[in-house]
């Protein structure tokens, strides 16, 4: 019988992390800025903010549900889950809608054939086949590729977590094997041709997920993440820099910023995100591990004003997500409608990144001051 551990106190090293990866993921998805593709570190590595945001979600997650059993079984920590899957889904379905009217609207004035550019194309050819295929997620226009992937893997917690209290540690073989499958045998979700396509594949994005899950519940139960104890946690440190190494110097040899060539091109092995490509799962979980060994899990410059905000935005990193494709596609669009070259382009990138990133900080503020006038609230 395990005893139930107290609610851990917030980790503001998550917080952040989230939050800096919010703000990368809205540069990045703002096409054609200077800032989305050289001033984030998936420029300099082989992961980008997809992979550590999946796999915090999953660690948050894992944490959860193993709290929410130990408290009231198995059956309670399901249900829970069961009801974030469940909003997580109703709020994707709102942004495919939102987002599908807003992108008509501007194929139909200032962008003409915007749908058809970012494969919203089959939803006004083909609706019958295209609107059950949103329903079950497999039709998936541009910016519509991530939330899927979320739905999908928490579906998939309650009976990994079954697996780790038979099993233990070796249920980390499921995920493990299901991964193996897709790049064996090609294992892949269906989907609608032509426009539309499985951006992120759940049976190798699954083992990100899942393996963050197991890091968290072994977190909340065990005190601990890491099934290993120094000197082997030191080798595991020099392994993590070795991978980020080698991403790094990856990266300056595609760009020729060095004098030798690339051992390797850009190959899909290598960079392929749909199926997770290996050299991604590792350069992720190496950057992951590097930041929670050598980042205390409270520090002062933690609660400075540009920290705290960027708290914030992971405090409220779904709504903060959705709230930023809609800026990264209005930005994109500016950049499009206004070309600008030299300082203006720069002056441009600089005024519309920055906007967006303190309309988004704004957001999770207003959002942060809600939930306080609830609590003050709650007990009238």
């Amino acid at each position: 019988m395990h005893a139930i551990p107290a609610r851990p106190p917030r980790d503001q090293r998550l917080d952040i992390v989230r939050g800096w990866l919010q703000l990368s993921i809205f540069a990045t998805h703002a096409g054609g800025t200077f800032i989305g593709g050289w001033m984030i570190h998936a420029a300099w590595g082989f992961s980008d903010s997809s992979e550590l945001f999946v796999f915090l979600s999953g660690f948050s997650l894992g944490s959860v549900f193993a709290r929410k059993a130990l408290r009231g079984g198995w059956r309670v920590g399901a249900a829970d889950l069961l009801f974030r899957t469940r909003r997580l889904y109703r709020m994707h379905l709102l942004v495919v809608v939102l987002f599908g009217i807003m992108v008509a609207a501007a194929g139909a004035t200032i962008l003409p054939g915007e749908a058809e550019r970012l494969g919203w194309g089959l939803l006004a050819a083909d609706p019958r086949r295209s609107v059950p295929g949103i329903l079950a997620m497999l039709y998936q226009p541009e910016f519509m590729g991530i939330l899927p992937v979320f739905v999908w893997c928490m579906l998939l917690l309650p009976g990994f977590v079954m697996a780790l209290g038979r099993w233990g540690g070796a249920a980390m073989g499921l995920p493990v094997a299901c991964y193996a499958a897709v790049w064996a045998f090609g294992l892949a979700m269906p989907s609608l041709p032509p426009d539309g396509r499985i951006q992120f594949n759940p049976f190798a994005w699954q083992l990100l997920f899942l393996t963050g899950a197991w890091l968290g519940r072994r977190a909340l139960r065990q005190g601990r993440a890491l099934p290993f104890r120094a000197p082997a946690a030191r080798v595991a440190l020099w392994a993590a820099f070795a991978v980020l190494a080698a991403g790094f110097v990856m990266r300056l040899t595609w760009y020729g910023f060095v004098p030798w060539p690339a051992p390797f091109g850009e190959d899909y092995w290598i960079e392929g995100k749909e199926n997770l490509a290996l050299p991604r799962l590792l350069h992720a979980l190496a950057l992951a591990f590097v930041v929670a060994a050598l980042v205390p899990r409270d520090a002062p410059w933690m609660h400075r004003t540009l920290p705290r905000a960027l708290a914030r935005i992971g405090q409220y990193s779904l709504e903060v997500f959705c709230l930023g494709l809609f800026l990264s596609w209005g930005a994109s669009a500016v950049f499009r409608l206004v070309p600008a070259q030299g300082v203006a382009f720069a002056a441009l990138d600089m005024a519309l990144i920055g906007a967006g990133s303190v309309a988004l900080a704004s957001f999770a503020a207003l959002l942060d001051r809600r939930r306080a006038a609830q609590r003050i609230m709650a007990p009238a």
